[in-house]
């Protein structure tokens, strides 16, 4: 380790050791806790299988969400509506491109486009808002599940400019399913 930087109380040492992004960046050896279990999603690259399977995950179902937010769309029974879902759903076209992008850099292979999936209309639109909002949520949780395997800086930007739309789309559906009156 560098000693150049003096700290007579000792903290700064204590810190530097105990930090795992700075013994990475300072190449000092660490060693596993022995509790710690091979499919952790914090821990690279035991978590990067998992991810690749997540960011196919993410591809494979943008048909149907193109079916879905259509639907949305036809439905929606105010001009703000239509106009606040199209922004979302241009947005997830968006995350489509990065995905597939991402997918390749990680693997050097192109994803195929998927075909057959089904799309299964919503009774109401207020259901649809619903369903909406709970896949906005659950995409956080499995995208957050693809950033803790990414190392390359533009790979995480990435992976946080959809983390951020996707909370941003579930308050746009809040405001939505609120304004609309929609009961649980």
């Amino acid at each position: 380790m560098n000693n150049s930087f003096r700290d007579d109380s000792g903290y700064f040492n204590t810190y530097m050791q105990g930090n795992p992004y700075v013994r990475q960046m300072m190449a000092v050896p660490t060693m596993a806790a022995p509790s710690v279990q091979n499919n952790n999603i914090f821990i690279y690259p035991q978590n990067l299988p998992n991810a690749l399977m997540l960011i196919q995950q993410a591809i494979t179902g943008e048909n149907e969400d193109r079916l879905f937010y259509s639907w949305l769309i036809e439905k929606s029974p105010s001009y703000e509506d239509s106009q606040i879902i199209m922004g979302i759903r241009d947005d997830e076209i968006g995350h489509y491109g990065l995905f597939r992008q991402l997918y390749h850099e990680l693997t050097g292979n192109m994803i195929p486009q998927a075909q057959g999936e089904e799309f299964t209309p919503p009774n109401t639109y207020c259901e649809g808002l619903s369903r909406a909002l709970m896949g906005e949520q659950n995409a956080v949780q499995k995208y957050r599940k693809i950033l803790y395997a990414m190392q390359n800086r533009t790979h995480i930007n990435m992976l946080t400019e959809i983390i951020t739309d996707e909370i941003r789309h579930g308050i746009l559906y809040s405001y939505l399913y609120s304004k609309n009156g929609c009961k649980s």
